[in-house]
Order: C-alpha cells, then sequence, then structure tokens
C-alpha cells in the first residue's frame, strides 16, 4: 500500500447488483497496510431509526453505515467534543462509539441534534482489497472539500456529486437505479 484514502470520499460506480453499496458515497475514516473502515453517507436506515425514537422526542434518522457488525452504533459530529473517546476526521468533525455521552449531551442541549450523525455498521474491507477495488473501478476516489457529513443526505448526494464530476460520470449520474433497464 503506497496511498492512503483516509479522509477521501468514495463514490460507488453503477452496477446491477443491487447491494448496500450500490449508489453509495462512502467517508473513509481509517486506511492502512491492515484494511480500511469508512461509513455511508447517503443510505437511510427506517428500522433503526425506529428504535432511536425512542431515546428521543423527536424524529431521528440513523444511517446504514455498511454490512458490517450492523448491532454497532457510530456517530459523526461537528463541533464540540463531548467525549473523550473519539478519532478525528477533520478539524470540524470527529467520529465516536460513545452512545451515553452523546445522548446525554443531546438532551441536555450541550450539543445540537443537527450536529450528529447516527449510524448502524459500518463498511469495512482487509488489507489491500480496498486498493484491488478502486483499481477495478468499483469505487471512484473524490476530494470533497467543504461536505457537511452529519446533512441529512439520501442518494441526491449520489447524484449531485456524479454531476459534478462531469464526463462520464454524468452519465451515470443520469441512469437509471437499475441500470439494466437502460
Amino acid at each position: 500500500m503506497n496511498y492512503s484514502y483516509k479522509g477521501k470520499i468514495l463514490i460507488s460506480t453503477p452496477d446491477i447488483s443491487g447491494d448496500i453499496f450500490s449508489r453509495s458515497v462512502v467517508l473513509i475514516i481509517e486506511h492502512n497496510e491492515q484494511g480500511a473502515f469508512g461509513l455511508i453517507l447517503n443510505k437511510k436506515n427506517s428500522q433503526m431509526s425506529s428504535k432511536f425514537k425512542n431515546f428521543f422526542d423527536f424524529k431521528i434518522e440513523v444511517y446504514d453505515g455498511g454490512p458490517v457488525e450492523n448491532e454497532r452504533v457510530f456517530f459523526i459530529v461537528k463541533g464540540k467534543k463531548v467525549t473523550e473517546t473519539y478519532t478525528e476526521i477533520t478539524n470540524e468533525f470527529y467520529l465516536t462509539e460513545d452512545i451515553e455521552n452523546i445522548i446525554s449531551s443531546v438532551l441536555s442541549g450541550d450539543l445540537d441534534i443537527n450536529d450528529v450523525k447516527i449510524f448502524s455498521g459500518y463498511s469495512g474491507w482487509t488489507a489491500l482489497q480496498l486498493d484491488d477495488e478502486i483499481l477495478k473501478k468499483v469505487w471512484t476516489v473524490v476530494d470533497v472539500y467543504n461536505l457537511d457529513y452529519t446533512l441529512p443526505n439520501d442518494q441526491t448526494l449520489w447524484k449531485s456529486i456524479m454531476q459534478n464530476l462531469g464526463g462520464e460520470y454524468l452519465l451515470w449520474a443520469n441512469s437509471p437505479e437499475d441500470i439494466s433497464l437502460n
């Protein structure tokens, strides 16, 4: 491995598999010799969202972070650090699994719920697996600046990034969800 994709965005190439990675936008949190760890930013999980409603008096969106360990919950938080256990993503954003401090900080008003994005599970790759998938053009690596990772994104995020890439990506952005229909 000569290069780390840490902090980069992966955009899935359209395919006919229809799995969780179809039209996904993935933020790579860690990438080293042992493998890679990331979270899907644009796939909502309605089942987990319903479970989290039990903690709060308002609607909460939970996202599928990926297909690995769906019982684990991760939070991307913007701004104020309300926990000692976190991984810095950028100067503005960090990742934590500290559910107790996040929930108590939101309930006390110390942290705005709009500055938190909740994920169930994660996306993981073994050593060199991500590098191989990128070489096979399963993923397009994008440097995205000024993306607010806590915004409530859906499939429009994938399409928007594809359109901004232009060229052949513009064709993909406008292709039907099931490309076998094209």
